[in-house]
């Protein structure tokens, strides 16, 4: 990422690897406001607000994985209104991010999973390094 840039592409490697782009970022008061998109084999989805705070831990979320890339069980999980990032560490030092966007809470929104695949240690490093960048949080 670009300092002073406000967007944010996660990719794994590959061109046609899946794609979550966090974009139009702006800030309200104590929170971050930013869209995102998710993009895999011809599927594009959008959320247009996505409101993090501070409080939220979404950047802690991310260290936490960049700290542990020697890895973990089971699944991790970060979740805030319209977008949820689940985190398991598989076979070959790679953590899988499978990123679900949401159009609402209720039957009948829908709902979006595209799972970029990251290098644990220095790939899971630059991408939490990024997104604290994105939302400002130096």
């Amino acid at each position: 990422m670009v300092p002073g840039q406000v967007e944010l592409v996660v990719q794994g490697s590959g061109a046609s690897a899946p794609a979550v782009r966090l974009f139009d970022w702006s800030r309200a008061e104590c929170e971050v406001n930013f869209a995102v998109e998710a993009i895999d084999d011809g599927v594009r989805a959008r959320v247009e607000t996505v409101t993090v705070t501070v409080w939220d831990g979404m950047s802690e979320f991310f260290d936490g994985l960049a700290r542990d890339f020697r890895g973990w069980e089971g699944e991790r999980t970060w979740v805030n209104n319209h977008l949820a990032v689940t985190a398991t560490f598989g076979s070959g030092g790679h953590v899988y991010l499978g990123w679900t966007l949401r159009s609402g809470f209720f039957p009948g929104d829908w709902h979006c999973t595209v799972t970029t695949v990251i290098e644990a240690g220095e790939g899971m490093t630059a991408v939490a390094a990024d997104l604290r960048e994105f939302l400002r949080e130096e």
